[in-house]
Order: structure tokens, then C-alpha cells, then sequence
């Protein structure tokens, strides 16, 4: 059984950082890609980050290029978001997902597995 578990959340100033780490268990993700995605209250799950397994190619979204790095680790089947000078709209759950195929990788739909969330507040 895949479990994704998400640490790293907490409540945090405007301008500060967070590193947010992802461990997976249940199977070896040597292809596919992990994702991470966020959602705030009363709106959608919105793409964040992805990256690669295999050649860990990163794409991320417009509103958090320049202060969201991905990164990720094979032999530990673990990820981490890295998350740079926030702003209180960054407030939100979020949530590491788990694609286990080549392909697509920036919609919720396109991955199998999901962890729990964890939530990261801003203050301003």
C-alpha cells in the first residue's frame, strides 16, 4: 500500500521560509513524477511544483517561480519543497502527490497517490 506523508507545515512571518518534505512508502518510484499542490479555504486544489523521478525535471506555477525550489531524493524516496520569502497568500494545506507513469503532471487528476497535507500559515 503507497502512503505519502507530509511534514514540515507551521505557522510562519511574512518573509520567512519553510522546507516541506514528502516520504514515500509502498513501492519505488523509479518513473513518474511527485507534485505538490496547495489548497487555501473555499478554493481549488491548485498545482504548485512537480518534478521528475527519473531525470528530476522541475516545472512550477507562475505565482511561485523564483521562491519555490522541488527537489528530490531517489535513494529515499523522500521530496521537499523548499518555500522562499512567503507572503500570506501562501497560506494553505499542502499536499504531496504521487504519479506513477510518464505524463502529464500538472493537474490533480493526473496522479494515483496523495498524502494527508499539511498545512503552512502566513502572518503578515
Amino acid at each position: 500500500q503507497v502512503q505519502l506523508v507530509e511534514s514540515g507545515g507551521g505557522l510562519v512571518q511574512a518573509g520567512g521560509s519553510l522546507r516541506l518534505s514528502c516520504a514515500a512508502s509502498g513501492r519505488t518510484f523509479g518513473t513518474g513524477a511527485m507534485g505538490w499542490f496547495r489548497q487555501a479555504p473555499g478554493k481549488d486544489r491548485d498545482f504548485v511544483a512537480a518534478i521528475t523521478w527519473d531525470r528530476g525535471v522541475a516545472y512550477y506555477a507562475d505565482s511561485v517561480k523564483g521562491r519555490f525550489t522541488i527537489s528530490r531524493d531517489n535513494t529515499k524516496n523522500t521530496v521537499a519543497l523548499q518555500i522562499n520569502s512567503l507572503t500570506p497568500e501562501d497560506t494553505a494545506v499542502y499536499y504531496c502527490a504521487a504519479r506513477v507513469l510518464p505524463g502529464p503532471m500538472l493537474s490533480a487528476s493526473d496522479y494515483n497517490y496523495w498524502g494527508q497535507g499539511t498545512q503552512v500559515t502566513v502572518s503578515s
